[in-house]
């Protein structure tokens, strides 16, 4: 099965794209008073520390952020983490609050939701937010549950042939999102959620 890679989003868009999301998280908070962003592992957390950075820019105040594994939350593992996940839940810092905080939750791509469920369950056993937001920086589509995100870098129209890699700086040497498709599928039904009501659209067979 041959594979082509296409490059959707270049060091200059993923930081245009940041420096928007960081607009409007302020704008649909009204500031930062109350709010704490949390990235999830691994590549969430250094969008939410790149955001935390540019809304410090921006309003010229620092705003919390920290990171959050979901590994013991995420349904694929209840087995094996049933009994002690409250336990094996990592918050840093460890002294960061999210109680009655307006809680901005990161992660890179945002495909069947079933991570970010993970992660408000897991936020939800370490104290009661205000509300729960979530920006990601790719959105693909083909949820399973659902999630929406607030705060969307770019929509993604895929097939579940493709797939969206992120490779951030931090850990990877390089800004960049990718595309890869496996030519030779077959099947070729593509799904994208954009923002607005509930639009949506469906291209397959």
């Amino acid at each position: 099965m041959n594979t082509e890679t296409h490059v959707i989003m270049d060091e200059t868009a993923i930081r245009r794209a940041l420096t928007r999301i960081a607009h409007e998280i302020l704008e649909k908070n009204k500031g930062i008073d109350d709010c704490v962003l949390i990235g999830i592992r691994t590549r969430g957390v250094y969008l939410a520390e790149r955001i935390a950075a540019k809304i410090e820019e921006i309003e010229g105040a620092k705003v919390p952020w920290g990171e959050l594994d979901v590994t013991p939350y995420r349904d694929d593992r209840l087995e094996e983490n049933q009994v002690n996940r409250k336990e094996l839940l990592i918050m840093t810092p460890e002294s960061l609050s999210i109680h009655n905080k307006k809680v901005i939750l990161f992660d890179d791509v945002l495909y069947t939701g079933r991570t970010i469920r993970a992660a408000m369950d897991a936020l939800m056993d370490c104290g009661r937010p205000q509300n729960i937001q979530l920006a990601v920086l790719a959105d693909r589509g083909h949820r399973e549950l659902p999630i929406r995100p607030d705060f969307i870098g770019k929509n993604v129209p895929t097939s579940k042939s493709e797939e969206i890699e992120v490779a951030l700086m931090e850990t990877d040497g390089q800004d960049e999102v990718r595309i890869t498709q496996n030519r030779g599928s077959r099947h070729d039904d593509y799904t994208t959620s954009i923002e607005g009501p509930e639009l949506a659209w469906t291209k397959g067979t």
